[in-house]
């Protein structure tokens, strides 16, 4: 079955029910349509706009939580980074058990109102007299609550295309997310001119700085998307083939051209797709994760440079995964989206395997770390290839390379930076092909039933495996170090593509599964 991408949004969908003079009735007018494509573009901005809630502030949390209270550590920094992810975990279920039985307006109007009052709360958490930490993470908390709104625009994108519009609207709600992820940072490096004493509103007390301008715009432009939301947004409903199902909040159904979903969902393809879904997120959270420290133990870069250098490599691969989504839609069409999962966790695997150290070279060990340490008193042929000394005047920067105290340090070979990027942009093309492929395979295996329950429970497991990819990663890390570390990995890709592979014929959409479509070849 072709697909035919782009012209789908400028022509009426044709059914196949012809009269006796072999004319095919138009099952779609043109004013549906462009009030069906309205609605969805709708949603790619509350998409865009929930990624940049996420990632405005990300680069600003640990010096403001510095700032309002000295007593947080960084293990307190954990705990506020993953506190949104566990807050979408929580409410994606609930929002989309929610659009399945009511108009959809309603869980994203409440959603956005719960991120836009939790962006407030950021930006107040300094005025408490104590415990101010504990503010901000229930206001990060809250922000991720609000951003389980994502299974709420998933469902509904799903249910509002056919199967030909699928893969290409699914590409682009995710290209509206990552652009929001490399947007974000870009407006917290604007804000950050206004620095940190900016203006203060003493009626209302509110500081008006580098750290909460950010959040005050992220809650405009919430207030904006709510605005939208009640002007634009229709609830739509089709089948597979791209005719009007029945919907709760359209109420211009005519029963003649109605299709109710029948048929059972295959539990074992949707339980399957879930754990892929855990994997790759759990895997691409690892690599971020592990990138900032990896870099300073392999090129003894400062806290700064490594900032400054991972986040350009960050905005590079967004910037890759936003091309690689809009050439997925070329490609599906081509290769089919089970085809293109499987070619991107084997460009991953060559990423992570890439990773893996190899040679005689071995990093440079922190000097400050060495004055206890026996190998202070090895000759110096043999502490030659360890050691690293600052520069003359530099010594504030503090200790660079890798901490002798990671025993792994003075055994595990250096990771050239060649090797890294080159990982990285590999990492870089396989995450996104499998991130949209599985959102795509997914909706087509549930079909044109509701799909907010099933759409929040994905949600929630991605959001668990950005949880759990830090943890793992930094344990294993520190004490393994990255060769048990980066191997571990690849064994579990491997493991993943077994399974890819033992379920392959049950990755079907819906409609090809109970005979209503064709197969595409």
């Amino acid at each position: 079955m072709a697909a035919r991408g782009a012209a789908d949004e400028q022509q009426p969908l044709l059914g196949e029910r012809g009269s006796e003079s072999g004319q095919r009735d138009v099952i779609e007018t043109e004013e549906h349509r462009r009030s069906r494509w309205r609605s969805i573009r709708i949603l790619y901005l509350t998409m865009f706009l929930s990624s940049v809630g996420f990632s405005i502030v990300i680069m600003s949390v640990w010096p403001y939580l510095q700032k309002i209270d000295p007593t947080a550590d960084a293990s307190f920094l954990g705990w506020i980074i993953a506190s949104y992810s566990l807050g979408q975990m929580v409410a994606s279920p609930l929002f989309g058990l929610w659009s399945n039985y009511r108009p959809r307006k309603e869980p994203l109007v409440i959603s956005i109102f719960i991120s836009v009052a939790a962006n407030c709360l950021y930006a107040y958490v300094h005025v408490p007299p104590s415990h101010n930490k504990y503010y901000m993470l229930v206001a990060r908390a809250l922000v991720g609550f609000g951003a389980g709104n994502v299974a709420v625009v998933r469902s509904y994108i799903a249910g509002a295309t056919s199967l030909q519009e699928r893969t290409g609207a699914m590409a682009n709600t995710s290209a509206s997310q990552a652009l929001g992820f490399i947007l974000g940072p870009v407006f917290q490096t604007c804000f950050a001119l206004i620095g940190e004493k900016g203006v203060t509103w003493q009626a209302i007390d509110l500081q008006v700085n580098m750290y909460t301008a950010p959040v005050l715009l992220g809650a405009l432009l919430g207030v904006v998307n709510i605005v939208l939301i009640f002007a634009v947004l229709r609830d739509h409903q089709v089948d597979d083939l791209g005719r009007q199902c029945k919907s709760v909040n359209f109420e211009e159904a005519n029963p003649d051209e109605v299709h109710d979903a029948q048929g059972s969902i295959d539990q074992v393809a949707v339980i399957t797709t879930n754990i892929l879904f855990f994997i790759i997120l759990f895997i691409f959270a690892l690599f971020e994760t592990i990138a900032t420290p990896l870099t300073m133990d392999m090129y003894a870069w400062t806290r700064e440079q490594a900032v400054l250098y991972n986040g350009i490599i960050l905005a590079a691969l967004g910037v890759e995964a936003v091309i690689v989504f809009m050439g997925i839609k070329i490609l599906s069409k081509r290769a089919g989206e089970r085809a293109l999962l499987l070619g991107g966790l084997v460009v991953v695997f060559i990423g992570f395997f890439i990773l893996l150290p190899w040679g005689s070279q071995f990093p440079k060990i922190q000097w400050e770390d060495l004055h206890n340490n026996s190998i202070s008193d090895a000759p110096a042929a043999e502490r030659a290839p360890y050691l690293w000394t600052l520069p003359a005047g530099n010594s504030s920067e503090g200790p660079t390379g890798c901490p002798v105290r990671q025993s792994w340090c003075l055994s595990t070979p250096v990771i050239h930076l060649a090797q890294f990027l080159v990982a990285a942009v590999l990492i870089g093309m396989g995450y996104p092909a499998c991130n949209v492929m599985s959102y795509t395979l997914y909706s087509k295996i549930l079909g044109p039933k509701p799909q907010g329950v099933y759409m929040g429970w994905l949600t929630a497991s991605g959001s668990g495996a950005r949880i759990l990819g830090p943890v793992f990663v930094s344990q294993m890390y520190t004490y393994c170090g990255p060769r048990w570390s980066f191997s571990l990995v690849c064994a579990i890709i491997l493991l993943t593509v077994v399974l890819l592979g033992a379920v392959y014929r049950r990755l079907i959409p819906f409609s090809v599964r109970h005979g209503r479509v064709q197969e595409e070849t």
